[in-house]
């Protein structure tokens, strides 16, 4: 479901998604409005579903959510009412109260708004230590990559600066991002600029806790940490710097300890490495609401519903498993 449908990469995107069968798309929006971006630009919008929140008949149960939900904040019904006009807003409740199944944004909005609105509306998971992150699907598919595929790079475009539990916590949701995403099992990277304690100072002791606690989490996680990038991802230079490592030099989840060097990173590996970035994607939501980059192309949108898609599946089959465990053990 996709709100900003004034916007030409965005429509272009959605034709395209829907033209390739990947997903069932909702536009949010003023038809008059899309019709007109979409006649202005020479695309074809049919088959295309749009839905209206001036006139959608689910608006008045919408505001009455919206205003359950922010009740503690001192939300009216009339002050949720005037809210969900915004096709922000409205595509948020959609996704809330399952009438979709994803949602992408962020092509016109800013991250901040789309982080915002996902959080009041959507919400953060409800599991212990949650916070809601960041991640980029980076893709390495060129002759000059010497491993090609996919990697995750987190946290590169939302938590400023984590502290060992919340670096901790982003570790866990990528590595759940990664085993969906990427089709194996992941092999995390605590970055740094020391490995095993080849430095001292406070931002090497965070990386250090914070790989404690994955451990402890989940004992059964490959993961490395603290550790330099080379070491990270080359096979003989682990050998060298870590003689007990679990990842071997093979990392394919790489967990910056903080966001001036989480989106240095990916940036560089973008723009002078020539890796494909998807993203930035959130984690840590109750249900799949991702963000754009406004300097997107209609591919980085369409790389971003197929994720999204990818995800909402993933959710789903998470829930049919739990309550098949559930009705297994009654």
């Amino acid at each position: 479901m996709l709100c900003e449908a004034q916007d030409p990469r965005v429509l272009a995107a959605a034709i395209r998604a829907h033209r390739d069968r990947i997903a069932d798309v909702i536009m949010v929006g003023d038809p008059a409005q899309v019709a007109a971006t979409a006649s202005q630009h020479g695309l074809d919008i049919s088959g295309i579903a749009i839905t209206d929140p001036a006139t959608s008949q689910a608006r008045e149960r919408y505001a009455q959510q919206l205003c359950h939900l922010r009740a503690k904040k001192g939300m009216t019904l009339q002050q949720a009412q005037q809210a969900i006009a915004q096709p922000l807003c409205f595509a948020n409740l959609m996704l809330q109260m399952g009438d979709a199944d994803g949602s992408v944004a962020g092509a016109v909005h800013t991250t901040a708004d789309v982080v915002r609105t996902a959080l009041q509306v959507v919400g953060a998971n409800a599991s212990a230590g949650s916070i809601v992150s960041s991640f980029f699907l980076m893709i390495f598919e060129h002759e000059h990559h010497p491993t090609k595929g996919g990697m995750i790079f987190s946290d590169c475009g939302l938590v400023i600066d984590p502290d060992a539990q919340q670096l901790a916590r982003i570790a866990l949701d990528s590595a759940k991002s990664a085993s969906a995403l990427l089709g194996e099992a992941p092999r995390i990277a605590m970055l740094s600029f020391s490995t095993l304690g080849s430095a001292q100072h406070v931002n090497v002791t965070k990386v250090q806790q914070a790989t404690s606690l994955v451990r402890q989490a989940q004992p059964d996680l490959l993961i490395d940490g603290e550790v330099q990038l080379d070491a990270a991802i080359i096979p003989d230079i682990a050998s060298r710097k870590l003689s007990d490592s679990q990842v071997h030099g093979r990392a394919n989840v790489l967990i910056f300890p903080d966001l001036n060097a989480g989106n240095i990173g990916y940036k560089l590996a973008e723009r002078l490495g020539g890796a494909i970035a998807v993203g930035p994607l959130l984690q840590g939501l109750n249900k799949p609401a991702n963000d754009l980059s406004r300097g997107c192309s209609a591919d980085d949108v369409y790389n971003v519903i197929a994720v999204t898609c990818v995800q909402a599946q993933q959710q789903q089959q998470a829930g049919a498993d739990q309550l098949s465990s559930v009705s297994a053990g009654q």
